[in-house]
């Protein structure tokens, strides 16, 4: 992977008497991760950004061998995003096409909602997969309401599961001396209203979100998880429960590139072989690209022959 130093975290805290579930997070180096290894354009960097780090959020309570999968297909011309993240805090991510772009909006700002378009807003949650355990998962999924991506999460909170939800998500691109764009600041916070929750409580949440700067403001002048959730609460109390360090990465690998390939057909097998010499195959999720070589290939269909 590209050596980007990682420091980025997210917390997991709850407030007013565990009525109220808040969560997170910097995710500048993750971010920067996945642009740099799609090459997108600013526009879609913006999208997948936003993805990325809402995943993460969503998926904060995630257990050991859980998965969350978020889906974003619209009729745009980015195609769609798929963000998977899991109980460690590692995600993963990739669009349809990188280079899509569209026009800045009249404010100056990427138009996130233009580059999606109409469709829907999916959700996927697995256990176990990863270990061949199979039990049936969760889906649900709910129309794009903006295509901003932040009130797309809010709303399948909301209407899906019947939390409602705010959620701000951020990303920041600036250019370097040389012109070159890359990533100043990502991040995002999500604060859910569980059963139990006063009105009170929820109008003081209310309008301390609607006070809050956008959130890569806070990130760029310093602000760590922590600092976020007490802009976003205002001077409402919350107790961290937890914090962990995320980052971007993919459980692709040659290993098992080759197990790929050995399940292919062999008759396709001795096509690569006599016309390519050999096999490439490219990860969606991280873009890495696998090489097998010929005698690679000779070895697969010698050990086809014997089984």
């Amino acid at each position: 992977m590209n050596d980007f130093k990682n420091s980025d975290t997210m917390i997991r805290a709850t407030a007013a008497d565990d009525t109220v579930r808040c969560m997170a997070a910097v995710t500048t180096a993750t971010v920067a991760e996945a642009v740099a290894r799609h090459q997108t354009s600013n526009t879609v960097a913006a999208a997948l950004g936003r993805t990325l780090t809402g995943t993460l959020l969503l998926g904060s309570t995630l257990k050991e061998l859980d998965r969350l999968t978020i889906q974003i297909v619209g009729d745009g011309d980015i195609g769609g995003i798929t963000a998977e993240t899991n109980a460690a805090g590692i995600v993963r991510g990739y669009v349809r096409n990188p280079d899509a772009e569209v026009p800045l909006k009249a404010t100056g700002k990427f138009d996130v909602s233009g580059i999606i378009g109409q469709g829907m807003f999916y959700v996927m949650r697995e256990s176990g997969y990863d270990l061949g355990l199979y039990r049936e998962p969760y889906r649900g999924s709910v129309p794009i309401t903006s295509g901003e991506i932040a009130e797309d999460f809010a709303y399948y909170m909301t209407q899906s599961e019947q939390i409602p939800s705010a959620v701000m998500l951020g990303v920041l691109m600036r250019a370097n001396d040389g012109g070159e764009r890359f990533v100043e600041a990502a991040g995002g916070v999500m604060i859910q209203i569980m059963p139990g929750a006063s009105d009170k409580t929820i109008r003081e949440i209310e309008e301390a979100v609607s006070r809050t700067p956008q959130t890569t403001t806070l990130i760029r002048a310093g602000a760590k998880p922590v600092d976020l959730l007490r802009t976003a609460l205002g001077g409402m109390e919350f107790e961290v429960m937890e914090e962990r360090e995320v980052r971007f990465a993919c459980s692709c690998s040659y290993e098992r590139a080759v197990s790929l390939i050995s399940s292919i057909d062999r008759t396709e097998l001795e096509a690569m072989l006599r016309e390519d010499a050999g096999a490439k195959l490219t990860c969606h999720f991280c873009n890495e690209t696998y090489c097998l070589n010929e005698a690679t290939l000779e070895n697969i269909l010698r050990e086809t022959v014997a089984a």
